[in-house]
């Protein structure tokens, strides 16, 4: 550890064997660990808890409070090497719990440009792709798996092996029990379809027929109220093949713990 280019203030506890990056800035009270590993550039505050196991990308911030690498809150583990992996640019608000994974990944994952709001939870082996969101609140059960520009409102709470497919959106206070696929919104009790998320997509740069045709996939396997198996044929037999098609068929049939409900009427 090359304390020259790190910026540390007093009463930090660091071990000796703790690797830390250039221009790296520690605020007070702050614990790091052995095994641990922080990028340049990162920002770590007061009273936050960085245990062994845990690598920390570059030009990070993590806020006062959290607890990342936390021993895996499951039963079945039995003390074996795991890791958390945090990408670059990754911002870690206040009071955000990460946990190592289980031999089951042997790593929990939270990529590039994420942002994790207080009091986030993210638990054994999820595994959260790019530029995902998690509001207020949200917690994680494990093996979550999460896909790039994903974004979860704030207090929505995910069951365990669950998946949130890319450029998702999930309403705030919902329970995820089944998979979400990519470019939807989803809502109300239990969780629904309700519609694309054309806002995002629209800002991510995908173009309005790449929305119409998203939009043409999702209608017969939501709206049309066919069933699953027919809605997919309906969809490969009827329609173009486009990247986004082929991205929503994949995911839905590898969703072994099935996908949510299709359009419900709002009952309000």
């Amino acid at each position: 550890m090359n304390q020259n280019h790190i910026h540390i203030n007093r009463m930090v506890d660091i071990h000796p064997e703790a690797k830390i990056g250039n221009n790296v800035s520690i605020g007070s009270f702050t614990s790091i660990d052995k095994d641990v590993e922080i990028g340049d550039g990162c920002w770590i505050g007061p009273n936050v808890t960085i245990l062994r196991g845990t690598r920390i990308g570059e030009n990070c911030k993590i806020y006062p409070g959290a607890v990342i690498g936390g021993l895996p809150q499951d039963l079945k583990y039995e003390g074996e090497y795991t890791l958390v992996e945090i990408g670059n640019n990754t911002t870690i608000r206040e009071c955000v719990t990460i946990n190592r994974a289980t031999k089951y990944a042997w790593k929990t994952t939270v990529g590039d440009n994420c942002l994790l709001m207080a009091y986030v939870h993210v638990a054994h082996d999820c595994q959260l792709g790019n530029n995902v969101i998690l509001a207020n609140n949200v917690n994680l059960a494990g093996h979550v798996e999460i896909d790039d520009f994903a974004i979860l409102e704030g207090m929505v709470a995910v069951q365990q092996f669950t998946k949130i497919g890319a450029h998702s959106f999930v309403a705030g206070a919902s329970l995820v029990r089944k998979s979400v696929p990519p470019f939807v919104k989803a809502a109300r009790e239990p969780l629904s379809y309700v519609g694309i998320n054309s806002i995002g997509l629209k800002r991510r740069g995908y173009s309005d027929a790449q929305i119409r045709n998203i939009q043409d996939i999702y209608r017969i396997l939501f709206v049309k109220g066919m069933n699953m198996t027919k809605a997919l044929q309906e969809v490969e037999s009827t329609l173009d093949i486009t990247p986004q098609r082929e991205q929503i068929l994949e995911f839905i049939r590898q969703a072994d713990r099935g996908i949510m409900r299709g359009f419900q009427a709002s009952k309000d």
